[in-house]
């Protein structure tokens, strides 16, 4: 697949963008950014997917599953209790599909793992205001 002519230019800003985003981030917004990365690669490789994406395709849902095992290996289970547990199979759960939809070239399943996660996503950000509000004091 051929990639654009500014490609390369549009990469380095991605990754300049996302290094100040870890300088500068709360862990709130480290989260995020895993979460938005994930989506990002998982909606790339579902594009591949649907035009015989082939190694590139399967490249970005290494990177996707490898996104989100980080995302489950954070999870503090003792502390987290019910939450953490559900939260850890579900991570589990999504890696398992990416793959299996990859080995079967089915880009609907892609579809259900970004579901999922954004779902997961929309708390975290929840969770973000909830404490920013907690810790400014205001109701």
């Amino acid at each position: 697949m051929a990639f654009p002519p500014n490609a390369a230019k549009l990469a380095a800003y991605r990754s300049t963008s996302a290094h100040a985003g870890v300088e500068t981030g709360d862990p709130h917004r480290l989260v995020v950014m895993l979460m938005d990365g994930a989506l990002e690669r998982i909606a790339t490789a579902r594009g591949l997917m649907s035009h015989g994406g082939g190694s590139e395709q399967a490249q970005l849902l290494h990177r996707a599953v490898a996104i989100i095992d980080e995302l489950r290996n954070s999870l503090n289970i003792k502390a987290g209790g019910d939450i953490a547990s559900n939260l850890d199979a579900l991570y589990d759960y999504m890696c398992r599909r990416i793959m299996q939809a990859n080995a079967a070239n089915k880009p609907e399943w892609l579809d259900e793992v970004s579901r999922l996660l954004g779902e997961i996503r929309s708390a975290w950000l929840q969770v973000a205001v909830n404490a920013r509000v907690r810790a400014s004091g205001s109701p």
